[in-house]
């Protein structure tokens, strides 16, 4: 995200909340509650050069979230119980779910302690080649391979691209030009690409997911507390909507069915990797409907309300660049989220007229010309 992008939406959100407008609205617009999503905790700043920061955070701030979610008068519940509330007609009280993704190991050593304190429920959502020590942390391999390379040449869009990365502002402009050119590729494509920047830079990733990430032992240690939810996240870590139906059947069943056998326990919650509209959609979300999960999050923003199916629910970011708590105050409130809608529909409707203002024009036009029929 562009630095001047972020410092609009702070600006927006700090707005919000100063005015009084998002506690003002939260009534009408925060829905059941909330479900956010993290990936990593861990106490150290950013560095200059670290464009997934924003998958972490410090767990000075995670406490600081917790204590605004529970002055806010919501109740911090487990998926289990997030996914009765949600069939409920109208819960008695707005509650909210904290959600990890991918299972990294600081997620026990720095995440656990707070919650454990705290005596709170969490879930983490788990690729299941991951713990085996197989998975492509692809988005940080790449962060790695610029880090240490002076130059990166790369293929984008069929076009050879040459990239000085000296400095860590070309270091940033770099990896932002090459990720988002490469999340619009097909994935098999995307990871091919990183795997040769990273060998032509030196770098080699082989031991970076069991560096990172819990091994099944180390999973099922933390799963023995009640307070702790291991969901499924596919098997490789993918965007299921690229895959065929039976592609995406087997990755989102595999890594369900794997969770139950290593832990012992059924596994009734899902996560679908990258989250976004462009990497899930309707299809999946039935496809984790027919599996008989009881939930499935993406990480479109949104609160949650019946709108929202229960294998396609939306979750709120909370991200390395948004660490205040009245960032949190406000977004769980969902006011952010309604006022876009507005707009949108606003932009829709403005489209909408433009349109019949043109096809109007065109119309009396063709009406006036010489020769036009006349009723």
């Amino acid at each position: 995200m562009p630095s001047w992008t972020t410092a609009l939406r702070k600006a927006a959100l700090s707005g919000l909340h100063y005015s009084g407008l998002a506690a003002l609205l939260a009534p009408l617009a925060r829905g059941k509650g909330v479900i956010f999503t993290l990936h990593s905790v861990r106490p150290e700043p950013p560095g200059a050069f670290e464009p997934n920061g924003i998958l972490k955070v410090t767990p000075e701030f995670l406490e600081a979230a917790i204590e605004t979610v529970r002055k806010a008068g919501y109740d911090i519940v487990s998926l289990d119980e997030a996914a009765r509330r949600l069939k409920m007609d109208a819960p008695a009280r707005p509650f909210a779910c904290f959600t990890f993704d991918d299972g990294y190991r600081d997620n026990r050593d720095f995440a656990y302690p707070v919650f454990k304190r705290h005596n709170l429920p969490f879930a983490i959502y788990v690729p299941t080649a991951y713990p085996d020590g197989e998975g492509e942390l692809w988005w940080l391999v790449l962060e790695a391979a610029v880090r240490k390379a002076n130059e990166i040449r790369v293929v984008l869009d069929g076009v050879e691209r040459h990239f000085e990365v000296r400095t860590p502002d070309e270091k940033n402009r770099a990896f932002d030009e090459i990720y988002w050119s490469l999340r619009r590729r097909p994935e098999a494509e995307l990871r091919a690409s990183v795997r040769e920047i990273a060998r032509l830079a030196g770098y080699d990733a082989s031991s970076l997911c069991s560096d990172l990430i819990m091994s099944w032992d180390e999973l099922r240690t933390l799963a023995a507390d009640p307070l702790v939810t291991i969901g499924a996240h596919t098997h490789r870590h993918v965007a299921v909507v690229g895959l065929s139906e039976g592609e995406a059947r087997a990755e989102i069943a595999e890594s369900v069915e794997r969770i139950a056998r290593e832990l012992g326990r059924p596994c009734r919650h899902f996560s679908f990797p990258y989250g976004d509209a462009g990497s899930a959609g309707a299809r999946d979300f039935a496809i984790a409907a027919a599996l008989g999960l009881e939930t499935a999050v993406t990480t479109r923003k949104d609160v949650l309300s019946a709108k929202h199916p229960m294998t396609g629910l939306p979750r709120v970011s909370l991200n390395g660049n948004f660490q205040k708590a009245r960032y949190v105050a406000v977004l769980m409130t969902g006011v952010p989220f309604l006022m876009i809608e507005a707009a949108k529909a606003v932009l829709r409707g403005a489209r909408g007229q433009r349109a019949v203002h043109v096809a109007t024009k065109a119309g009396r036009r063709k009406a006036t010309r010489p020769g036009a029929a006349s009723i």
